[in-house]
């Protein structure tokens, strides 16, 4: 088998070739009258009249030889055989396709319809020219690029030979779409808001630091999409806004998380968690049914259906259900034991983490859909007092074993929040780098007043549950290290 190198110097001689009979081989412009998409849904009328037609695309296979080449062209929308023979194409032409041109070059092709003996639609090809010669072979079609990190690093080609793949990305795509139509149709106003920020708000994670020359002061790159700015726009009379953006947050990866994604937060004034829970429903209802044409799904073990009930789960009611252990009474002691009991590894021993990681197990026996609701005023820093004591309106939807979004009944009351910043410095003051920053611009925002306000947002995680995909598999071009 010819090396790679190999290959590149023979393709570099066609190169050359093809410049001295006078063609380009990199020319900015080829003919293109259809795509492949537009000759196939025409394609009777456009063979009953023998309509001149060019296609330009990537050849993906080349079957024949002599006197006559069927030859696969893709062009994005669709792919199409073209073929050649030499009673329809200048016979010195056929010669130079066969001798100058590979698979994996692009090519235009001037023809007209016509349907094999076989019944197939094609291209009855009477001229050709070259649109991108390439020096470097695709890979062998039916592997594909084996390797996981090289699928990433060359993801062109993993695109290229996976029309599955591409598929999914149409569908997400399309799923924002439906995210961005739902909320307009119901008066939520699309908003930018700042991705550089003085302190980090709306989320527990922690951010990625930059400096800014120019202020010569330190900034971070955001980790919610607008959260505390969002609520500025509820203080500015805005009734509803929503922000579909990308978000970063300086932690490990796994096949569901990542440093770099896209999230949506909406924030809806005069709404309280339950309104929002309702809106939630019926927008994931609405992304199934539109994204998925389905509303059942099978996923990470678990089989549901989004047009069931969703069912309300109580946050400490569960977790003592599952482990026994009371988080409300249990000391910070007893669910360390707990946790080491049930081989669950824990990062840190301030409560709200200790509480988070028993939650975190307890989380992946749920299918759902369902709601997780009443969670400790520790965990929800940011949401209005429950109707029980030590909880919050906080709400989150649970799918598949996961938390697949997050919701509240926002906290406007300054004092309160303040006080709650303040437990949250000491958080980080104790190394829980994941603790919330206090933002103290903000507590003024809300001594001018905000009204009541109900916050909700989610992930892309969303839809790579319900394809039943790693959200790494479903980045175009994940962050990958340097080859060594």
């Amino acid at each position: 088998m010819a090396s790679e190198a190999d290959i590149r110097q023979v393709r570099l001689e066609k190169l050359h070739k093809l410049a001295a009979t006078g063609q380009n081989p990199f020319p900015a412009r080829v003919l293109r009258t259809h795509t492949c998409a537009d000759i196939k849904q025409r394609f009777a009328d456009l063979e009953k009249t023998a309509t001149p037609l060019s296609i330009a695309g990537r050849i993906m296979a080349i079957r024949g030889q002599g006197a006559i080449l069927f030859v696969v062209v893709t062009d994005g929308t669709d792919t199409l055989q073209c073929v050649f023979k030499k009673d329809t194409l200048d016979e010195a032409r056929l010669a130079a396709f066969t001798e100058l041109v590979d698979i994996g070059d692009f090519v235009s092709v001037t023809g007209t319809a016509f349907t094999t003996q076989r019944g197939e639609q094609s291209v009855l090809t009477t001229a050709w020219d070259i649109a991108t010669k390439t020096l470097l072979p695709l890979p062998e079609k039916w592997h594909g690029i084996t390797d996981p990190d090289e699928r990433f690093r060359k993801r062109y080609l993993d695109l290229l030979m996976t029309p599955e793949l591409r598929d999914l990305f149409v569908k997400k795509s399309l799923f924002w779409d439906t995210v961005r139509s739902f909320l307009k149709s119901r008066g939520f106003l699309e908003v930018e808001t700042p991705t550089l920020e003085l302190t980090t708000g709306g989320a527990e994670a922690t951010p990625f630091k930059t400096h800014h020359n120019d202020f010569d002061l330190d900034v971070f790159l955001r980790i919610s999409v607008g959260e505390l700015w969002q609520k500025r726009l509820m203080a500015a009379g805005f009734p509803k806004t929503f922000e579909i953006g990308r978000v970063y947050r300086n932690e490990g990866s796994s096949p569901d998380h990542l440093q770099e994604f896209t999230n949506m937060e909406f924030y809806w004034a005069y709404a309280d968690y339950r309104d929002g829970m309702q809106l939630v429903k019926e927008l994931y209802q609405e992304i199934a049914q539109n994204v998925f044409s389905t509303t059942t799904f099978t996923t990470r073990g678990h089989t549901f259906n989004l047009a069931d009930e969703w069912k309300e789960i109580d946050y400490v009611e569960e977790i003592r259900a599952q482990t026994g252990i009371d988080i409300a009474t249990a000391t910070e002691k007893e669910i360390e034991q707990k946790l080491e009991s049930l081989s669950v590894a824990y990062a840190g021993v301030n409560r709200e983490r200790l509480v988070d990681s028993l939650w975190k197990y307890c989380r992946k026996n749920i299918t759902g859909p369902a709601f997780l609701v009443n969670h400790p005023t520790i965990i929800a820093p940011l949401a209005k007092k429950g109707e029980r004591a030590g909880t919050t309106q906080m709400f989150q939807p649970i799918i598949a074993g996961s938390e697949l979004g997050r919701g509240y009944s926002e906290l406007n009351d300054p004092i309160d929040q303040h006080e709650r910043f303040e437990t949250q410095k000491q958080l980080l003051a104790g190394g829980d780098t994941e603790a919330m920053m206090a933002d103290d611009v903000f507590v003024e925002m809300l001594e001018h007043g905000m009204p009541p306000t109900c916050g909700f947002g989610f992930g892309e995680r969303l839809f790579a549950f319900l394809a039943d995909k790693s959200i790494r598999e479903l980045q175009l071009f994940p962050l990958m290290r340097p080859k060594k």
